[in-house]
């Protein structure tokens, strides 16, 4: 799911091509402090609300798929650019890129999705203490996150330059995110799991 574009992965992209890849790893320092409210939010209780109205559950879920299967099409669709395509973008403060990515991040459809129906469904009540492996699997997840997007946002511009020179390579790209991003859709749609409350 990190290497699949959303929100989070479009806004980090735009703002490491257009003002650099110092204002790309501020812009993601934000990020991750909505990773943070998230996992803080999903050990608080979210999961419970969701274990104990299972009919928000389900609309968050199918909300979130209908979210990712719209980024599949964005992708894929006749005249669809790719997030590596350059758009220029006026300069910003550090307190505003901050400010962006946290933003980005807590209003990304994609992050709520993780925090509060997918983890949940991997905390394990006989393995222990419930809000323990919560943060646990929530660290690693900010982890892999933040090493994939630390990469993306360092390569940024030259894979830009790279796949404009290359409109074959650029179709590709967004073929193959298109059809991902789909099947984490189909799956999300369809998975008859429920969240188990954290304690």
């Amino acid at each position: 799911m990190v290497l699949t574009p959303g929100p989070n992965m479009m806004y980090l992209v735009s703002r490491s091509i257009s003002q650099g890849r110092r204002a790309g790893l501020i812009s993601l320092g934000g990020v991750a402090a909505g990773f943070l409210a998230y996992l803080a939010l999903a050990a608080a209780g979210l999961s419970v609300v969701f274990a104990t109205v299972p009919a928000l559950y389900v609309t968050v879920k199918l909300a979130g798929a209908a979210y990712l299967a719209y980024l599949a099409w964005q992708a894929v669709r006749p005249g669809g650019t790719s997030v590596f395509t350059h758009q220029e973008l006026p300069p910003d403060s550090t307190r505003r890129l901050l400010t962006m990515g946290l933003m980005t991040n807590l209003l990304n459809p994609k992050a709520a999705i993780m925090y509060a129906s997918l983890i949940p469904q991997f905390v394990d009540p006989a393995a222990g203490h419930l809000m323990a492996q919560s943060f646990l699997l929530g660290g690693v997840q900010i982890a892999v996150s933040l090493l994939v997007n630390t990469g993306i946002v360092l390569a940024a511009g030259t894979i830009a330059v790279f796949l404009a020179k290359r409109p074959a390579w650029l179709r590709v790209q967004r073929y193959v995110t298109g059809t991902l991003l789909g099947m984490i859709a189909v799956r999300l749609a369809t998975d008859k799991a429920r969240p188990l409350p954290v304690h």
